[in-house]
């Protein structure tokens, strides 16, 4: 039996989640959800999450001296040496400059650490998901934008100070649109679920594609006409999943893993997504490179965020 009990606090751009993990990454308590951008950030997340942390424990009938350490997975641009917000995914307000760890070791006395949200998945999926038992690992997350954690020999890649495993921004149409972040030509900006949704729409207000109404286009009734056969929205999935494809080619031949694993939404599309981002990228890499490589969904879901915080702090 696991005798220490973690905290694991997922802070995302919309909610906080919280969940006791045994030693083991076993899910003790279910998780919890408190809103953060109740008055649009103009509270800070911080003042938030320190108050929903103390509710959760309230709720639970925890003290803070039974727990050996918190794991805090948060969005963002996060120096992990540091524990503090260094960049601000969508440019939250209130968030960049957050000290979070200093925040909860002095509110709680409980030693505190941080990473990105996208790595703490990736790490989740390694303690008890998908990625169980692998030592290399590119985990993809495809949503509103696209995320990812990189693990190499059972370590989560954080880089300089934390910020590795940022693989949405990667170019992968150097004459391209520009993307949120500055550059032109992102993963992110042509290969997350908004990206796609954004092109069929455009499409049905064209004129190109008949027969939807633009305001109802979303990633499930996209993934339901090309079920149907729609062969122009089937084009323009296509063309997705070749984005897609490319970017993650590149990550194979720099870090030459035994799997990907795609999570988002979208990882819930086996036939229509994952078998097919699977064939592409295993018929355009290296061949030593596809020896052996696989290519899965995510199982953890909401879980993998707190799962994988509290592996980063044991």
């Amino acid at each position: 039996m696991a005798d220490k009990m973690y905290l694991g606090i997922d802070i995302g751009g919309t909610a906080v989640k919280l969940g006791l993990v045994d030693e083991d990454g076993n899910m003790v308590s279910r998780v919890l959800e408190y809103p953060v951008k109740f008055d649009n950030y103009e509270t800070p997340i911080i003042e938030t999450v320190v108050k929903s942390t103390r509710l959760f424990m309230e709720d639970n009938n925890k003290n803070f001296a039974e727990i050996a350490g918190i794991g805090v997975s948060a969005t963002g641009g996060i120096n992990t040496k540091l524990g503090i917000v260094e960049g601000s995914a969508g440019h939250i307000k209130n968030w960049e400059g957050t000290n979070i760890r200093s925040r909860f070791e002095n509110e709680f006395g409980v030693k505190t650490a941080v990473l990105n949200d996208a790595n703490a998945a990736a790490l989740g999926e390694m303690w008890k998901g998908a990625a169980r038992g692998k030592e290399n690992v590119v985990v993809m997350t495809i949503g509103t934008g696209v995320g990812g954690g990189i693990i190499v020999d059972s370590k989560i890649l954080l880089g300089t100070k934390g910020f590795a495993g940022e693989i949405g921004h990667i170019p992968v149409n150097v004459d391209g649109e520009d993307c949120s972040c500055g550059n032109k030509g992102c993963i992110e900006h042509y290969g997350s679920t908004s990206a796609l949704v954004r092109k069929v729409k455009e499409a049905v207000i064209s004129g190109e594609i008949k027969g939807i109404e633009a305001g109802k286009v979303d990633g499930r009734l996209i993934f339901k006409e090309v079920a149907a056969g729609n062969e122009v929205v089937i084009k323009y999935v296509d063309e997705w999943i070749n984005y897609i494809s490319a970017a993650l080619v590149g990550l194979v031949h720099t870090f030459n893993p035994e799997m990907i694993i795609l999570g988002g939404g979208v990882s819930g599309q086996k036939e229509l997504f994952v078998d097919k981002v699977k064939e592409k990228v295993l018929k355009s890499v290296m061949p030593n490179f596809a020896i052996g490589l696989t290519v899965e969904s995510a199982k953890l879901g909401n879980d993998a965020g707190i799962i994988g915080a509290v592996r980063f702090i044991k």
